[in-house]
Order: structure tokens, then C-alpha cells, then sequence
């Protein structure tokens, strides 16, 4: 079932229906075409599994789709980014191109972005929009740190004698993009299925926080950058989006709690801490907070 409620500004909660009709409070939080587009956001009349679901926490998924939680609607405007992201596209694939084409599955389904001729006379590229932080954006890219000698010394202190350095960007490190790269290729896969050969995939990655100075010092200059994603497995992504598939299918039929997102999905508890938006309603969750407040 989708979310129920939002969080207001004063701490208390409010069926999302009735706040659309009428704000509890002096004034709204967020102007009302605003809350009505995060509560369109929300609501996912779709037939049985999407790609995203499955790659995300199945305990997450789970809760979901089996219980009324609440939503912030502030911490769901990046939400409103990237709807804004995919109307800015809309309609204008054409030509040799779809756009916005949802493909069904044997397991899952998911919503092709673009594929055809977006960049070049190749007519099979895949692409994808992501709007995402200068942090994610960094580690997606391979950008690293390293530290180069100025060609001066230390001349007093516990270093002396040794080469004063400074920290420069390169690229080409460790590409964090496993979320990313199971997505598109589990919609290369529908794909394929339809007879639509996949030669390349594209992610065009909007950066959010782009002119800020703590994209700046990540080393991201531009509000967008293109980044490749490379084939995986397919029998290793068929195997393991089966193996999603089934168990969230038997948790929802027998109405049973699946164990706790694995720490890939759960972004090593740090999604538990700060992001999930059912951690209220997870017992694992509920646990690392107050263990988390007993340290602090």
C-alpha cells in the first residue's frame, strides 16, 4: 500500500488525502501543486514487481507494500527533481527513439528512460536519468584524492625534514555504480526480450547540489556528466532478481516480516539511521537507533 501520512512541520502527522484538502496548520509546509506532486510520487499502481524494488531492501519493500508509514515531504523533494527531470524529457523521444516505455518481465517490469539514437547514430543506447548528490555523483565517477609533493619541506615540528604535499583530484578510481548498473542492466535484459538489441548504456546524472561549494570540493564542476555502465552477468542478475522476486512473494503471501536488508542495501545502516522511510515500522532499524543514541 502506498504512504498514508505526512510528516508536518510541528512534529504531528496527517493523512496525506486530508492534507491535499485542507492543512491542519496556519500554512502550509510546501505549496500545494508542490504536496500534490510528492503525493503523485507515491503511488505506485503497478502490476506485480518493479526492477527497483527488487534491487532495493526486501524487509523495505515489504513494510511499504503491507503497511501505512509516513512520509516527510521535505526529504522527498529530490523526488520532485526527478519527476521534474522526466517531464522536462517527456514527449520528446520520437523519431527512432522510446521513451518513458514500461516492459514487462518474467519476475519484474521497469520504465525504459530512452533507448535508440540519444547520442549518436547508434540506435540501440540505453539511457537513463539519475538526479543525484555531488557525493554519489564523486564516487559513481572514480574520482580520488591523491597527494603531491609542492617540492618544499618542513622546516620545524615533528615533521621536519619531510615533503609538504597537497591533495589534488584524479579520476579513474573505483566506480561506485553497483545499484545503478543492476538497474540498467535488468532493463536491458526486458529489452533483449523484446528483440531490442542493447549496445550501449548511459546514465545522464544531474547533479543537485551543483555551484555549491561542497559539490566543489568533490571535484564536480558541472551540473551534468554522462557515465558509462558496463554489462553484467546475465545469468547472475537473472538468478538473483528470481531469488528477490520469490522471496518477497512468499513474505507477502504469508504475511511474514523478511529478514533485514542486507548491508548493501541498507547502505551499511546508514539508510536505517537517516533515509528509509520505513524504519519506524522495522524492529533491526529501531534497534541500531537506539543502540546509535546509547553511543551518542
Amino acid at each position: 500500500m502506498p504512504a498514508k501520512y505526512f510528516q508536518c512541520a510541528d512534529g504531528g502527522v496527517t493523512e496525506i488525502t486530508e492534507c491535499l484538502k485542507e492543512c491542519r496548520m496556519k500554512q502550509r509546509c510546501l505549496f500545494l501543486p508542490t504536496l500534490r506532486t510528492i503525493a503523485e510520487s507515491l503511488e505506485r499502481n503497478i502490476e506485480g514487481f518493479t526492477v527497483t524494488e527488487l534491487i532495493s531492501g526486501t524487509r523495505e519493500i515489504y513494510l511499504k507494500k503491507t503497511k501505512d508509514y509516513i512520509v516527510d515531504p521535505m526529504k522527498r523533494l529530490y523526488a520532485v527533481q526527478g519527476t521534474a527531470a522526466h517531464v522536462m524529457h517527456q514527449d520528446k523521444a520520437g523519431g527512432n527513439m522510446l521513451g518513458e516505455e514500461r516492459i514487462y518481465g518474467s519476475h519484474c517490469s521497469g520504465q525504459i528512460d530512452l533507448y535508440g539514437s540519444i547520442l549518436d547514430e547508434d540506435s540501440a543506447t540505453l539511457g537513463d536519468y539519475k538526479v543525484t548528490s555531488s557525493y554519489k555523483l564523486m564516487k559513481a565517477l572514480g574520482k580520488y584524492k591523491v597527494d603531491v609533493p609542492t617540492g618544499e619541506l618542513f622546516k620545524t615540528g615533528p615533521r621536519k625534514g619531510m615533503d609538504k604535499t597537497v591533495k589534488e583530484w584524479r579520476d579513474g578510481g573505483v566506480r561506485h555504480v553497483l545499484e545503478w548498473s543492476m538497474q540498467l542492466n535488468a532493463y536491458r535484459m526486458l529489452l533483449e526480450k523484446e528483440g531490442l538489441p542493447v549496445n550501449r548504456m548511459i546514465i545522464q546524472a544531474f547533479c543537485r547540489d551543483q555551484g555549491l561549494m561542497t559539490a566543489k570540493t568533490r571535484s564536480i564542476e558541472q551540473p551534468a556528466y554522462f557515465i558509462e555502465i558496463h554489462k553484467i552477468s546475465n545469468r547472475w542478475l537473472e538468478r538473483y532478481i528470481e531469488g528477490k522476486a520469490k522471496k518477497l512473494k512468499e513474505a507477502l503471501e504469508d504475511h511474514k516480516m523478511p529478514s533485514h536488508c542486507n548491508a548493501r542495501a541498507n547502505w551499511h545502516g546508514r539508510k536505517c539511521l537517516e533515509y528509509c522511510e520505513v524504519s519506524g515500522l522495522c524492529p533491526y532499524a529501531q534497534s541500531l537507533k537506539k543502540n546509535t543514541d546509547e553511543v551518542a
